[in-house]
Formats: structure tokens, C-alpha cells, sequence
């Protein structure tokens, strides 16, 4: 005897109601009990930057806290793109995440024609902290501070050098943003990371570049370099008697530098917000805070949407930088 239709669809919705509970039921439990292996941060750029270390610092507070091995891998190259890469095609479990400063969140999409990820993709989980580029001098250079600097590169366009992370980093957006609004011209110098660049500078290889606080503040105090203006838009607590670049006469002027966690595409909402909330504890508590002071950074816990929509400005605000530089397409 053939059941009749009803009963057919009736029982086919049963079905589908209970493998929705059992998913639901199977994903909440594999969140309940995440970590269980190793959770790797992906840091996509070379060891030693400030990126790197705050990933390390936080590596460590999560691992106690998880009470599971958390590690920090770094992959560099192009940009950050290579890194994010790998980050964007893992699983979305939340075992592969990455920690990036603002080009593969916010700018690389402006910057690059071809990239294997889409940044509007990302999972947003948590803006870890925020810091002010600083203009570096190397001690060597006789122009030391930010008029005479000006007023020498415009009676010399194109023979004052400025180091750079690599194309696309803000490092290069912030020195293109200062030709930009101060009109000069430099001879932008672009490395593999920002060790080697800080290297050259400090050899005097190099007269200047756009450095995240967090390395050139210890190098500043150690008279290694000059820091002479900060990209923040109100002077910096730790440089009171250095001025903005507003303050020093460019208009307008802000390069501030973000570091954020991100996850793959489809990484379930509920376990991205119990990330969020472990990160945000870590940031809050008393031994991270005292281990990152001396990295230069404003610590920023945040919840994942407060995340995706300082994302979504920083976005925006480099998108225009790019545009009006004019700045061609890697």
C-alpha cells in the first residue's frame, strides 16, 4: 500500500527538522569543546615586526587560557597576500586564523588586479589595537625636522629616499599620502618586511620611512633614529614634544595602523564569537597589558561587530588615499 502524499512530505520534513537539530547540535558541541588540537595564528609577513610580536604575545595568553598549543606561523610575501592566502582557504573551524595589520583586511583589494581571496569574505572576530605611523630620520640626515625635511624635498624631487615594507603596505600608503598632501616627490625604496627596511635606515643607507611606534620608539630612545612627526591626529603620550604632521603643516594628514584577527569565509558565527570573547579577555587582562606597552599600541577589545564596522572605515579611508594618489595596480 503506497502512503499517501501527505504523509510522504510530512515525514520528509520530520527528517529535515531532526538532521537541522543534530547539525546544530554537532556544531554546538564542536564549539563547546574548541580548542581540541593546535590553533595556528598566520601572521603574513616576516618575523621580528610589530605584528609579530603582538601575535606572540597573544599566542601565548590564548594557549593558557585554551589550555592548547596555539602557534604563530609566518608567511610573507606580496603584501600579505600569500599568508591570507592559506588563512582564507583553510577549514572554517577557527584552527587557522589570520593576524594582519590593515593590507589583507583593508587595503590589498585597492592595491592588487589579481589575489586568490576576496577581503569582503573574511569572518571578522576581533581589532586587536591600533597604532600611529611615525616619520623616521636616520640620524645621519640634515634636515631634522618635518619643515626643513619638506623644503629639502622640494628643491630636490625624487633624490630624498623612503624605505617602504613592500608594495601595498601602509607604510608605502603613508609615504604616498605625505607626497600627496605636502607635494613633493621622494624615491620610494621598497623591502621584504619591515626588518630590512628599519635595518637601512638605521645603517643610514636610507634617509627616512613611515614606521609603526611599536619598533621605532625603543630605537628613538636608543638614539638610533629620529622619530620627528607621529601620523596620529593628536600627539602621541610617549612623544609629547613630537608633533603631529598636522601640527608640522600638512593638512590633513592621519596614518594610523590597525591589527586585527580575521577567520575563513563560512566560520560559523557562534564559534567566532567565542574567539571574540577569549581575545577581548586576553586584552583585558593585567599581564597582556603590561607586556604590550612596550609595542607602542592602544589596545582596542572590541566586539565582532564594533570589528567589521571599524573594517569597514578603514576600508574606506585608504580606498580614497589610493585613488587620489593615483596609485597603479600591482
Amino acid at each position: 500500500m503506497r502512503a499517501k502524499p501527505s504523509a510522504t512530505l510530512a515525514c520528509a520534513a520530520l527528517f529535515a527538522v531532526m538532521a537541522a537539530i543534530l547539525a546544530a547540535t554537532g556544531s554546538a558541541a564542536a564549539q563547546a569543546d574548541f580548542p581540541s588540537r593546535v590553533v595556528k595564528l598566520i601572521v603574513p609577513y616576516p618575523p621580528g615586526g610589530g605584528t609579530d610580536l603582538l601575535a606572540r604575545v597573544l599566542a601565548d595568553q590564548l594557549g593558557r587560557r585554551w589550555h592548547q598549543a596555539v602557534i604563530v606561523e609566518n608567511i610573507g610575501g606580496a603584501g600579505g597576500n600569500i599568508g591570507a592566502t592559506e588563512v582564507f582557504r583553510a577549514a572554517p573551524d577557527g584552527y587557522t586564523l589570520l593576524l594582519a595589520s590593515p593590507g589583507p583586511i583593508a587595503t590589498n583589494a585597492y592595491m592588487y588586479k589579481d589575489m586568490a581571496y576576496d577581503p569582503a569574505q573574511w569572518v571578522p572576530i576581533a581589532v586587536l589595537a591600533t597604532s600611529p605611523y611615525v616619520l623616521v630620520l636616520n640620524n645621519g640626515f640634515a634636515a631634522p625636522s618635518v619643515a626643513q625635511l619638506l623644503s629639502h624635498a622640494k628643491a630636490n624631487p625624487g633624490k630624498l629616499t623612503a624605505a617602504t615594507p613592500g608594495v601595498g603596505s601602509v607604510g608605502q600608503l603613508a609615504t604616498v599620502e605625505l607626497e600627496t598632501l605636502a607635494d613633493i616627490k621622494l624615491l620610494q625604496v621598497p623591502y621584504k618586511g619591515l626588518s630590512p627596511a628599519v635595518a637601512d635606515v638605521l645603517a643610514g643607507n636610507v634617509d627616512m620611512m613611515f614606521d609603526m611606534l611599536a619598533t621605532s620608539l625603543p630605537l628613538h630612545r636608543a638614539q638610533k633614529e629620529k622619530i620627528i612627526a607621529v601620523g596620529s591626529t593628536v600627539r602621541v603620550k610617549d612623544l609629547p614634544d613630537v608633533p603631529t604632521l598636522a601640527e608640522a603643516g600638512v593638512a590633513g594628514y592621519r596614518a594610523v595602523t590597525f591589527f586585527g584577527i580575521v577567520a575563513s569565509p563560512r566560520t560559523p558565527d557562534a564559534l567566532a564569537d567565542k574567539i571574540n570573547r577569549d581575545v577581548v579577555a586576553c586584552l583585558n587582562d593585567p599581564e597582556f597589558i603590561e607586556k604590550t606597552k612596550a609595542l607602542g599600541m592602544d589596545l582596542a577589545p572590541r566586539s565582532r561587530s564594533d570589528a567589521a564596522k571599524f573594517f569597514g572605515v578603514e576600508r574606506e579611508l585608504w580606498a580614497k588615499v589610493i585613488k587620489r594618489a593615483d596609485i597603479p595596480m600591482q
